[in-house]
């Protein structure tokens, strides 16, 4: 059976009788806030994950990227496509970064290792 049969995308409103007695175990689901349906998607299934159907689903909270798609663009040629592509979809956006494209790179770059370092196998 190919998705087309079973969801379509021409008309809004419930899915017909036919349609659901030819399926098993379809859950529609959406976040409170009605905000970002792929994020809340990614996080149900890593709470799926985490459980066995009987003990609870134990996952990190919320990211504060969470409820916002994030656009990293490395120049300002990138970051002024951006606000064009905003404007074209009427997408609201936030530049966090007030317009500055300069990353300053920590002290301990290429000094220190966040790994601890590989002293060989026992022999």
């Amino acid at each position: 059976m190919r998705s087309r049969e079973f969801v379509s995308e021409q008309k809004v409103g419930d899915i017909g009788q036919r349609k659901s007695v030819a399926t098993v175990g379809l859950n529609k689901f959406r976040d409170k806030q009605f905000a970002d349906r792929v994020y809340e998607l990614n996080r149900v299934m890593m709470a799926v994950a985490t459980t066995d159907g009987t003990n609870p689903a134990t996952i990190d909270g919320e990211s504060w990227a969470g409820r916002n798609n994030i656009a990293a663009p490395y120049t300002k040629v990138e970051q002024d496509m951006l606000k064009k592509a905003y404007q074209a979809v009427d997408s609201h956006y936030i530049d966090i970064n007030h317009g500055d494209m300069e990353s300053q790179e920590l002290s301990s770059t290429h000094t220190q290792s966040p790994i601890k370092a590989f002293k060989g196998y026992p022999r």
